[in-house]
């Protein structure tokens, strides 16, 4: 957990932010909130999750690091379950 004035604290979430103010809200208006919304988690799912890749996350998408991790997940827990398998056989 991190401490209080931390200098990483924020940094990945002031990044999103800024990258979001530039690449789409500072382009153009929106008429109203639904299309402002609209427009946002278009850009999210359509462009920053896809491609944009983060010191963060290993130089990797979110969409990618999301697929590694859970395939590590996916390697651990059978790895386990042979595991307990092997330690039953064992006994």
């Amino acid at each position: 957990m991190r401490s209080v004035g931390d200098a990483y604290d924020n940094a990945m979430a002031e990044s999103f932010l800024a990258n979001l103010e530039c690449e789409l809200i500072d382009r153009r208006s929106r008429k109203n909130k639904t299309e402002a919304r609209l427009a946002i988690f278009t850009w999210i799912e359509s462009w920053y999750n896809p491609t944009c890749r983060h010191s963060g996350l290993e130089y990797l998408s979110p969409n990618n690091f999301e697929r590694k991790l859970k395939e590590q997940n996916q390697i651990a827990t059978n790895y386990n379950s042979l595991t307990q398998v092997e330690v039953l056989s064992i006994r």
